[in-house]
């Protein structure tokens, strides 16, 4: 048995030109158009219906390339399954900010040059790259599904990597850690030893309040510049809160590795913010904290240091 690793690796794009900014802003628009014929329908539509259904107007309105117009599909059809998980129908809207790109069909990618399909053709772009990135261009990695990602004036490759390892054997299991996620604590890690461990999210929720205010005084202006400070914020408050998360995951994993633990039990989240209530006041906290993508960085650090996640 094994286990697949998975690693998201962030390279800044050194050159750029007119045709990435096209691209993602017709791209977006796929996404779009897509969305709302899923919203409209009122249920999930799969990837390969979207595809039936959408395909000749993404390529000869819109002008996508054929990989492109498949990956919208399946990114809408992804993003409708997930909101129906969490019990939630609202339209899915998309900005130009970020595009799917499939390893070997619409990207290629060779250390320092990032070689993609734009709507003027394929291009191939300077990468910059970091130190810490080497590791993962060993040979033991493969290259999946990535992304191009355009940060202010800026563009990233978020290059997908992942590998095999040997997966543990439960039955051989011998100590078990119980996770749970909540507001005033962002997670408590209790062992079947009964040792315990609580990480406090107090600074989550000071930043999460932060922001909103900032908002709600923003919007209040409504001029350009406030509109144009208000995308600079989402993307800022979306980082700290990644950091944040990435950070706590890490003291849970490390607290798992401490007291050699060999399972870690993640709680199931499927409809969590319709079986739960909470008070009024923290509504909004509860509506804002990213509980799967805690859960989901605690499930890839587990497993590269070999411990199994059950849920």
């Amino acid at each position: 048995m094994s286990v697949k690793l998975t690693k998201t690796v962030v390279l800044k794009v050194a050159e750029q030109d007119e045709s990435l900014d096209k691209t993602l802003k017709a791209y977006a628009e796929g996404l779009n158009f897509v969305s709302k014929i899923v919203y409209e329908n009122g249920k999930i539509i799969s990837a390969n219906n979207l595809q039936r259904i959408c395909y000749p107007i993404l390529r000869n309105k819109i002008g996508l390339k054929a990989q492109m117009a498949c990956n919208v599909c399946r990114q809408v059809a992804g993003t409708y399954k997930s909101m129906r998980s969490n019990g939630e129908w609202k339209l899915a809207e998309f900005d130009a900010k970020s595009m799917v790109l499939s390893y070997g069909r619409d990207f290629s990618f060779k250390r320092e040059y990032l070689s993609i399909t734009t709507l003027d053709g394929r291009k191939k772009y300077k990468l910059i790259t970091y130190e810490y990135a080497n590791q993962y261009f060993d040979g033991t990695w493969k290259f999946s599904a990535s992304r191009l990602v355009k940060r202010g004036n800026e563009y990233y490759f978020h290059l997908s990597v992942e590998k095999e390892v040997p997966d543990v054997d439960l039955s051989k299991a011998k100590k078990f850690m119980g996770e749970d996620i909540g507001l005033n604590y962002v997670a408590v890690a209790s062992t079947t030893d009964l040792e315990c461990k609580f990480f406090d999210g107090g600074i989550i929720k000071h930043i999460r309040h932060m922001f909103v205010n900032m908002r709600r005084r923003l919007q209040k202006k409504g001029t350009r510049s406030a509109k144009r400070m208000l995308k600079r914020l989402a993307g800022r408050e979306k980082r700290l809160i990644n950091n944040i998360c990435h950070t706590v995951s890490k003291r849970i994993v490390e607290f798992a590795l401490e007291k050699d633990v060999d399972v870690i039990g993640l709680e199931n989240l499927n409809g969590i913010r319709k079986r739960t209530k909470v008070r009024k006041k923290q509504r909004y906290d509860f509506e804002s904290w990213a509980y799967r993508k805690l859960q989901f960085m605690i499930e890839r650090l587990s497993t590269r240091q070999g411990r199994v996640v059950s849920w």
